[in-house]
């Protein structure tokens, strides 16, 4: 975020990255981070399914796993790029540590 936002003050004093906080802050990267957790939890009933040898039932829960992830990592590199964009940065520009 920047500093021109608003609603959301920095404190330059005791902040010395531009994105503290911005996972919590910006509501847009929620989905992609309810789709993760979906894709974790897929993904734990993908291995109970296949340890009991339910194979349907693995091969849905692992297919949702693979979607769910590849959609919110998705979305969450979408956001960020957005973020960055804004700020006339490249997503792979090194900042921080």
């Amino acid at each position: 975020m920047s500093d021109t936002d608003g609603d959301l003050p920095t404190d330059h004093a005791h902040t010395n990255r531009s994105h503290v906080g911005e996972a919590i802050a910006d509501e847009r990267s929620y989905p992609g981070y309810i789709l993760i957790g979906l894709g974790l939890a897929a993904l734990g009933l993908a291995l109970v399914a296949a340890g009991y040898g339910f194979r349907g039932w693995a091969l849905i829960a692992g297919a949702v796993c693979v979607v769910s992830f590849a959609f919110g990592v998705s979305a969450v590199l979408m956001e960020r790029r957005r973020i960055k964009r804004l700020e006339g940065r490249n997503l792979l520009d090194q900042e921080g540590h």
